[in-house]
């Protein structure tokens, strides 16, 4: 009897060893076969309510592993190394977490400030910057050693003369090794100029004054443009990066005219502004539509109806498709609009409360995480239907690593 049950227990330890192999086999299979891995189809999900990652795999939607340790994620993004093998993680906390997507591990962490709102990886992929709230500023850091390089506090004179911290939104990188941000509660936009290469120099900032309450952000995919949208007033701010002295510009004035503005319950993200067909596609703030801007003079030329307060307006690669998130109430649909007909084709229901979308590289499918589904939903963006669901903890941000080779991601 001795015998037989140590043979059985033998037996299961081999049956456990064998899934072991198999299972770190499957995470590190290439079409070699010789159990190395590239990161091209790697990306991270981000689990806000458990300060986690999952290491995801685009090309056979699954999960790699899942990374823990992070702190608070309640509204973390990501951006990537030059090599697409480190993710630089800001957290709400006031964390910049290095994290190596091959080992699937924490490479470093510093909590640089009380609170911080995003980031950006310079152009030569040396410098990651913060933007933050508490106490404001932007701190820029070496990408290698995380070691602090530059710390630019957002001062500005208040309009009784007192001097003041002002948060800071909004942040992208730009050509020539720049960082631009907009200033909350000063109404400016500021570029900061980092050194290039091994020349030595020191940053340098220059300031514009951009109408009232920037909020968010966007840059366009060559890098020209720096649109800032305003909470305080129906319009946006841009600046010509290619002709600063011209300073800041306002587009789409009053796009909200003789309409009554709704509760805004979630700002949009101007980052998933879209651009295609030479139309820029701009969720509209207090209103249920999309703005569709001409970008040859940036005039207003149609308004999209929509369902609900758009939080990300995003084009499918090939920019055929403008798929549209939205805020609270009614944030558990997705809506497809034709960028040419600007009509909606269809209404999509992925799960409770979507916070994110993300695209594969050459778009073929697209990612949507619902945060209170505890699920991702993978759609083939020509038939869109579901491919694919993955589990996750309460699923926010989707990034994947292909945002290492474009301007402002």
């Amino acid at each position: 009897m001795v015998q037989i049950i140590c043979s059985a227990k033998r037996l299961l330890m081999l049956v456990l060893i064998a899934a072991l192999v198999s299972g770190c086999q499957v995470l590190g299979e290439t079409d070699s076969g010789d159990g190395l891995m590239g990161t091209g189809d790697l990306g991270l999900i981000i689990e806000r309510a458990t300060g986690s990652l999952l290491v995801i795999n685009t090309t056979s939607h699954s999960v790699i592993n899942r990374i823990e340790g992070l702190g608070d994620l309640s509204h973390a993004s990501v951006v990537y190394s030059r090599d697409a093998r480190y993710g630089f993680v800001f957290g709400r906390d006031g964390g910049l977490t290095k994290v190596d997507l091959l080992k699937q591990s924490i490479a470093g962490r510093v909590i640089q400030s009380g609170n911080s709102i995003g980031g950006a990886i310079s152009q030569d992929g040396r410098y990651v910057a913060v933007s933050n709230y508490e106490p404001g500023g932007v701190k820029v850091f070496d990408s290698k050693t995380l070691e602090l390089v530059a710390d630019i506090p957002a001062t500005y004179t208040r309009e009784n003369g007192e001097t003041a911290q002002s948060k800071t939104v909004g942040l992208v990188d730009a050509p020539g090794n720049r960082f631009v941000f907009s200033l909350f509660d000063a109404g400016q936009i500021w570029i900061l100029d980092m050194p290039n290469g091994d020349a030595g120099g020191k940053p340098e900032v220059t300031r514009f004054d951009a109408g009232k309450a920037p909020y968010d952000s966007m840059i366009t995919p060559d890098g020209r443009y720096y649109i800032a949208g305003l909470f305080g007033e129906d319009g946006l701010s841009m600046l010509d990066l290619w002709n600063t002295d011209a300073g800041v510009t306002e587009i789409l004035p009053n796009y909200g005219k003789g309409e009554q503005q709704l509760p805004v319950y979630k700002m949009p993200h101007l980052e998933g502004w879209t651009v295609a067909d030479g139309r820029a596609f701009v969720p509209a703030v207090g209103h249920h539509q999309v703005l569709v801007a001409d970008m040859n003079d940036w005039s207003l030329v149609d308004k999209i109806p929509v369902q609900g307060q758009p939080v990300f307006v995003m084009a499918s690669p090939d920019n055929r498709r403008i798929w549209v998130s939205f805020a609270h109430p009614k944030n558990d649909v997705v809506q497809v609009i034709d960028s040419q007909t600007r009509e909606i084709i269809r209404t999509l229901e992925p799960g409770k409360a979507v916070l994110h979308m993300e695209f594969t590289p050459r778009g073929e499918e697209v990612w949507v995480s619902s945060r209170d589904s505890n699920r991702v939903t993978v759609y083939n963006t020509r038939t869109l239907e579901p491919v694919a669901e993955l589990d996750a903890l309460n699923p926010s941000g989707i990034f994947f690593t292909s945002r290492a080779h474009e301007l402002g991601l």
